[in-house]
């Protein structure tokens, strides 16, 4: 079985444009490059990864696919293209030819405008992502999954990865809503979601049990074939280190069958992304 790490990032501070990355980040404030990770790889006996965009520009989804051109543990990237651009159609369809591109991820959690996703101006680069066979990444929180069911059965042809789980709140309230919607989104589309980024929700004091619950949910609703692993690297660390969150993962997961683990924990992300495996 081919294990994956279906989320992670790399990022150079000198490139200038982490709008999000800033000092007070610390021990993230600082390049992050593959040789950084290729030691964690080996020790978690992690075979591949997928690694996502954590900029807003093109140069940023350039800059990756570089990367992937030179390190063979990359299966695919997960750029980023301007939706609203006039010529955002054609900047896809442009991008795509590069076979490592295997999908796109606008930053809506850091759009003001709650009903972004569903503008009319959006819909020629819906369409021309699809038209690439690319994967949509839905970077959302809780309050956005409505608009995101919405758009989904817009474009019911599109795949579409859940990211983080929506990032549940898991300290600032009953989960109530976040779940009712999640199941709604799971019943109602065939979107996967990422088991990833849940140590960062919860904080730094985070425990296995404090994560159970929000698993156990994603696990009922999206079924273990459609649930993703992804370490969120190097953003996880600033909750778990990598072998921390592989050591949770292989406790909330001790319930399922060794063929649904396999699955969780790269076939599925074969599947979402399209990738060679």
């Amino acid at each position: 079985m081919t294990r994956i790490d279906a989320h992670q990032h790399f990022w150079q501070l000198a490139r200038g444009d982490y709008g999000w990355l800033t000092p007070d980040l610390k021990t993230i404030y600082r390049d992050f490059l593959p040789s950084d990770i290729v030691p964690l790889l080996g020790q978690s006996g992690i075979d591949a990864t997928v690694v996502v965009q954590a900029a807003p520009t093109v140069a940023e989804t350039e800059f990756l696919l570089s990367l992937a051109a030179e390190a063979d543990f990359i299966l695919g990237v997960v750029g980023w293209v301007d939706f609203e651009a006039p010529n955002a159609a054609q900047q896809i369809a442009a991008l795509s030819a590069d076979p490592a591109l295997v999908g796109l991820r606008p930053m809506i959690q850091d759009i003001a405008d709650g009903n972004w996703m569903l503008g009319d101006a959006l819909i020629p680069a819906f369409d021309a992502l699809i038209a690439a066979d690319l994967t949509f990444d839905a970077l959302v929180k809780p309050w956005h999954l409505k608009n995101l069911r919405q758009l989904l059965a817009r474009h019911s042809n599109m795949r579409v990865v859940i990211d983080h789980g929506a990032k549940p709140q898991m300290r600032d309230g009953p989960l109530d809503e976040w779940a009712k919607d999640m199941s709604a989104l799971a019943r109602d589309t065939s979107a996967f979601c990422k088991l990833s980024g849940l140590v960062t929700e919860a904080g730094a004091d985070w425990t296995a049990d404090e994560l159970r619950p929000v698993v156990e949910h994603l696990l009922s609703a999206f079924g273990p074939d459609r649930l993703i692993w992804g370490s969120d690297w190097p953003v996880c660390t600033l909750a778990a280190s990598y072998g921390e969150w592989i050591e949770a993962t292989d406790a909330l997961l001790a319930g399922v069958s060794p063929a649904e683990r396999d699955a969780i924990l790269g076939g599925n992300a074969i599947k979402a992304y399209g990738l060679a495996g």
